[in-house]
């Protein structure tokens, strides 16, 4: 038995390797997830080593804000000069030097633009000299205030050189002009580690403009004395200085630091994970599909195979044993397609942020995850074909024709069933009553709603299918094309279930957004009274600022009847991680953005006096004259009296903080400004006025309501445009589903094409019978996928509403693009069974048993 199932599947070979490439795909995407992360993770690791290489110690104050997950480290607060002196005295350190190093300092390049950063940090410290790390490629070190030195990587991002004159953009003040007198690398001819962009000012420049106070440093790098190890150093000063100081070896910190961007990756690996499982359910539909044509083609010989003495166990195990052949030469290629796509994404992730890579490793989980989803899919997915062989009587090996379709109840009884319960999922997990399970539970809705439907497709695919190829049925292969896609509606339905899913998951996506989008333009548009707004987008992971004399200046011009500047950050409120903000004018609230007050005054703020929205004041329990601790990135914690509250208003903050309290906010500069002008006045008239004061801050920019709310907007249409190309490959495995059910069905039905064809069915009328029959399985399947998007979409929208997204927008417009694009699909997939079914010979065909 088991030679004859070998004999049999060499002598399919060809059928099996379109359902094999489902698997590769598949495969590719979970294997190469885990080695893209894994060569990232060894690459950070080495970074961070190297850039604490030459630190015995550290030395920092503890934050006063505690980061929270995913916001990256916390703002340590500045250390007073006389702390490197105390330092110094402890026994066993050689030598301590105070280091100023934050985060924020721009470079404008020649453009007149600030040098942008996706991901990797902008620093700015003090210059301490050459070491065996930091080496100078050309000029000198910054004797001057006015005088800086770069990293190379920067200096060939901004296009500048030494004895440029440049400006400098840092978090705490203005622009301000500085010569570049010096260029520098790294040790192994390095231009910067981990893509970071640095500017060394000298150390009284470094602390006015990256501290903000003079006579203090960010940190201090200790130096062993002797043999003392740096363990024992870290514990003898740290026992000197006390509780309020955080002191780690150069280990430590390496580690510290590369696990936070491990906990990143971790988040990107999910979602890769997360597509490669769309991938797989894909790539099921398409391998049962295969099994299921193989099997019912291969009823004769099943059959006669029980009649000569095979049990049904040892046809299952025949079936079975072509679907782990299939699933173990799959894991192989998917797993060495895998190594090779994380290669190239790491590859390409380094020379974006400009990281140097550690080799590329297979680390374990890229190969255990590769052979047990390869083989697993697989197995699963040929099982019911296999019990089903299995039943297959002897007498059918009498049979001219495969076993008669069966009746749809079952089917359509468990698909009711399986939907149902998707269904109930998704309604648990969207009116959030699944706690801390919501994601799982609405993937879980997501999943069983997707086998639902395409078990409950064989029911209507007749019907529909019919519809649909009645516009071809004006000719003889039109209308054969017709009754072929329609002769089988469990093997119609699952292959159109395939490119369902993709197409269901991109218009799903697309309505979340699309709504999204139009609402937050409409409640722009209704609740923000201001014509003029001055604001940046982000290229990095803090939003740009602007100086805040420019809302001062902006006041005076003729016709500008109230500027407001907001400012923004995390703050521990009540024991409670919250966003606040800040308004230089707290009266914008009501006159701006609408807000009504609730109780007590929200127009004016006294120094010590704080603002809630309701909804905080209800979850919370505050009421005017409530006082609420407030501990800032900066400073000592403050104690705030409630003096307002207003009602929930889109675009507000849930906390509003004096003015002043903005000075120790991570950035300290406003955010955003709001410009609103007298009656009658043009914005014509003002937006160039606005525009010339902020030629200091090339970031950000003034525009009218409209373009502000699209520019806010736009961050959806990336996400959208990311997401498309990640489903590509579920599209691109629906397919390769069309052209193997195409190819399997020609070889299915041989005699039958020639048969046609010796009747007088031409060449290419044979070809357009097949690519008809493509066509009308592709738009039905795109039928399907927009409908059950639209459906999902709409859900997660309804269930937002409570959030602000109140529109349900339906791309009309991009469905009719899908549809259209299956059409195209169809007539692809069709190429090449169409022309295998046009060159089959007739008198062999005729003859084919």
């Amino acid at each position: 038995m088991f030679r004859a199932t070998l004999k049999s599947l060499l002598a399919r070979k060809v059928r099996l390797v379109l359902s094999g490439l489902a698997v590769v795909l598949g495969v590719m995407f979970v294997s190469g997830a885990f080695v893209l992360t894994d060569t990232l993770g060894r690459s950070f690791d080495q970074v961070f080593a190297d850039a604490y290489e030459d630190i015995d110690v550290n030395v920092a104050a503890k934050p006063k804000l505690a980061p929270g997950e995913m916001e990256g480290g916390g703002i340590s607060p500045p250390l007073p000069a006389a702390t490197v002196d105390r330092v110094r005295a402890v026994p066993g350190v050689a030598d301590a030097t105070g280091v100023v190093v934050a985060e924020g300092a721009r470079l404008i390049g020649s453009n007149g633009k600030a040098v942008a950063s996706f991901g990797p940090p902008q620093l700015g410290g003090n210059w301490l000299g050459e070491s065996e790390l930091v080496q100078l490629r050309e000029g000198r070190g910054p004797q001057a205030d006015d005088e800086i030195v770069i990293n190379k990587a920067l200096a060939e991002a901004g296009r500048v050189a030494v004895g440029d004159r440049v400006g400098v953009l840092t978090p705490l003040e203005p622009k301000e002009e500085f010569t570049i007198v010096g260029v520098f690398g790294y040790s192994g001819d390095r231009d910067s580690i981990g893509g970071a962009n640095e500017i060394m000012f000298t150390t009284p420049t470094a602390q006015r403009l990256m501290l903000g106070e003079p006579d203090t440093f960010s940190s201090i790098t200790v130096t062993a004395a002797g043999s003392m190890t740096d363990e024992a150093l870290r514990d003898s000063v740290a026992a000197a200085l006390g509780g309020e100081f955080q002191v780690k070896t150069g280990a430590q910190l390496s580690e510290d630091m590369a696990s936070g961007l491990k906990d990143g990756l971790s988040f990107f690996n999910r979602i890769l994970l997360g597509f490669a499982a769309v991938a797989l359910l894909v790539g099921t539909f398409l391998i049962l599909n295969t099994f299921s044509i193989i099997v019912a083609q291969r009823t004769r010989e099943l059959a006669l195979l029980r009649a000569v003495g095979a049990s049904g166990r040892q046809v299952i195990g025949s079936v079975v044993l072509e679907a782990i052949a299939v699933g173990l030469i799959a894991s192989v290629l998917g797993l060495a397609a895998g190594i090779g796509i994380g290669a190239l994404l790491a590859y390409l992730f380094g020379t974006f942020a400009g990281l140097s890579l550690a080799g590329i490793a297979v680390p374990p989980s890229a190969v255990i995850s590769a052979f047990a989803v390869g083989l697993v899919i697989t197995v699963l997915a040929a099982l019911l074909p296999a019990l089903r062989a299995s039943r297959i009587p002897p007498i059918a090996a009498m049979q001219d024709v495969a076993t008669p379709d069966r009746p749809l109840t079952k089917i359509t009884v468990g698909g009711a069933v399986v939907t149902s319960i998707g269904a109930a999922l998704l309604f648990l997990g969207l009116s959030g009553n699944a706690g801390d399970n919501t994601l799982p539970t609405i993937l879980g809705g997501v999943l069983f709603s997707f086998i639902g439907v395409a078990l409950l497709t064989p029911l209507i695919s007749r019907p529909v299918v019919a519809l649909l190829g009645s516009v071809f049925s004006g000719s003889v292969p039109g209308k054969l094309g017709r009754l072929n896609s329609g002769r089988n509606p469990r093997r119609t339905a699952i292959t159109a279930a395939a490119l369902m899913v993709g197409i269901a998951l991109v218009t799903g996506v697309t309505v979340i957004l699309d709504s999204a989008k139009s609402s937050l333009a409409g409640l722009a548009e209704d609740n923000i009274k201001a014509e003029l707004v001055i604001a940046g987008a982000a290229t990095g992971p803090r939003p740009p600022t602007f100086d805040r004399e420019v809302l001062d200046r902006a006041a005076a011009i003729p016709g500008v009847q109230l500027v407001n500047g907001t400012f923004g950050d995390l703050a521990q409120v009540g024991g409670q991680r919250t966003w606040v903000g800040a308004s230089s004018d707290v009266s914008a609230l009501r006159r701006i953005f609408g807000a009504k007050a609730a109780a007590g005054d929200i127009d004016r703020l006294a120094p010590d006096q704080m603002l809630v929205s309701s909804d905080v004041a209800e979850s919370r329990g505050l009421t005017v004259g409530s006082t609420v601790p407030v501990q800032l990135a900066r400073g000592d914690q403050r104690t705030y009296t409630v003096s307002g509250i207003y009602e929930g208003v889109p675009f507000l903050d849930p906390v509003t903080l004096p003015a002043e309290a903005a000075r120790d906010f991570t950035l300290p500069q406003p955010i955003q400004g709001y410009i609103q002008l007298a009656p009658g006045t043009e914005v014509a008239d003002v937006q160039p006025q606005v525009e010339a004061l902020l030629v200091d801050s090339p970031e950000v920019s003034v525009a009218d309501r409209n373009a502000f709310i699209e520019q806010q907007t736009g961050q959806f249409d990336v996400l959208l445009t990311m997401i498309r190309i990640l489903l590509a490959l579920a599209i691109v495995i629906a397919v390769l589903g069309i052209v193997n059910t195409l190819a399997l069905s020609v070889l299915e039905r041989t005699r039958e094409l020639g048969l046609l064809r010796a009747i007088g069915l031409r060449r290419s009328q044979t070809m357009l019978m097949i690519t008809v029959e493509a066509v009308v399985i592709s738009v039905f399947g795109a039928l399907l996928g927009v409908a059950v998007g639209t459906g999902l979409g709409a859900a997660v929208v309804e269930a937002l509403r409570d959030e602000g997204i109140t529109d349900l927008v339906l791309p009309w417009g991009q469905m009719g693009v899908f549809l259209g694009l299956a059409a195209l699909v169809g007539v692809v997939a069709a190429v090449l069974p169409a022309v295998r079914a046009a060159r089959i010979n007739v008198l062999g065909a005729i003859a084919h048993d």
